[in-house]
């Protein structure tokens, strides 16, 4: 069960209990247990970390944007950190080590399900800023190794990601959907510039790159390595759609790479979460610094330039912290 059909609901129940409870106290907190649904913490955002991915992903680029912005607009201590990515960044929120985090949709339900890599330690005091673009699923192989399809994966070397990482996450779905499990192939737990070092040096057939469109690593591997775009279509993408609500079709569009042509994959919709520790009104004044300066994060990747207010609960798996959720009604945005 995931929070899609809810979670819009929540938003705005969490919004209404955050105002009531600051209407009681004494409007710097809205709860003493950031823990239990529709309570958060009182932190200001003097200092923030953003747990973001790979330095050389777009993660880390619309993170640093980010950091930068909310260092001028609230003239907080901010840094953004380099990491695996979507688990490893949704421990450290829940561990105090970061106040914001990127995290793609399936990594977030697996945590609050207490499934995958979270596996009995079911994650209750995730929330989210806003749902950003969706990460495309590119898979990508050697023209030397004559993969065409997610079947000929079979007995390949395949890099699948870091460990516990969004891409790894969702590279284990996609081969499943397929009937393929990591016994059938050689993995290889590489970050995006470690697999497509390999692949450019034959030591590798293909990897998973989950991110927005274009990676940079991919773009720079189109210098001096040939590859295609292996499509992800047909019963598996079928598979992967009817039984995760979290994927959605997607497109690699024709001249992202080497490829003339479209083609088909999946998506999965990126979340930045925020701890429940951050009080009400310190989430509200990071929304509206983010937005007020929406220019700035679309100069930061071509995949940011979808982040809109029209799109902020679009594919949304975790509530709404009641902050972002009061900046988004004052602006007119639909919650219910």
């Amino acid at each position: 069960m995931t929070w899609k059909t809810q979670s819009l609901r929540l938003g705005g129940l969490l919004a209404a209990s955050a105002l009531l409870l600051t209407a009681c106290g004494d409007g710097e907190g809205n709860g003493d247990s950031a823990g239990e649904a529709g309570e958060v913490g009182s932190m200001d955002a003097e200092f923030i970390t953003i747990a973001a991915g790979g330095s050389s992903g777009p993660y880390y680029q619309i993170g640093a944007t980010m950091s930068e912005i909310l260092g001028t607009e609230l003239d907080s201590d901010t840094s953004v950190q380099a990491t695996g990515a979507s688990a490893e960044n949704i421990n450290m929120i829940s561990d105090g080590d970061a106040e914001i985090a990127f995290v793609m949709g399936d990594a977030a339900v697996q945590a609050t399900e207490g499934t995958g890599p979270f596996e009995g330690d079911a994650r209750e005091d995730l929330m989210a800023i806003m749902t950003m673009y969706p990460n495309t699923v590119q898979l990508v192989a050697t023209a030397a190794s004559g993969i065409e399809a997610v079947e000929d994966l079979e007995g390949r070397n395949v890099a699948v990601g870091d460990v516990g990482s969004g891409v790894e996450l969702n590279a284990r779905t996609v081969l499943e959907a397929h009937g393929i499990t990591y016994d059938d192939i050689s993995a290889d737990y590489l970050s995006y510039a470690e697999a497509t070092d390999q692949m450019a040096n034959g030591h590798i057939d293909a990897a998973f790159v989950t991110s927005g469109l274009p990676n940079p690593t991919l773009t720079e591997l189109g210098t001096n390595t040939d590859f295609i775009v292996v499509p992800i279509e047909g019963e598996g993408a079928e598979n992967l759609l009817s039984e995760h609500d979290y994927f959605s079709e997607d497109v690699v569009p024709g001249g992202t790479y080497l490829q003339d042509e479209d083609v088909p994959t999946v998506g999965v919709t990126n979340h930045l979460l925020v701890s429940s520790e951050l009080s009400e009104d310190a989430v509200y004044d990071i929304t509206a610094a983010f937005f007020d300066n929406l220019d700035r994060l679309h100069g930061s990747h071509s995949a940011a330039q979808q982040i809109t207010l029209e799109t902020v609960t679009d594919g949304l798996v975790v509530p709404l912290h009641p902050g972002a959720a009061r900046y988004f009604e004052e602006q007119g945005v639909e919650l219910d």
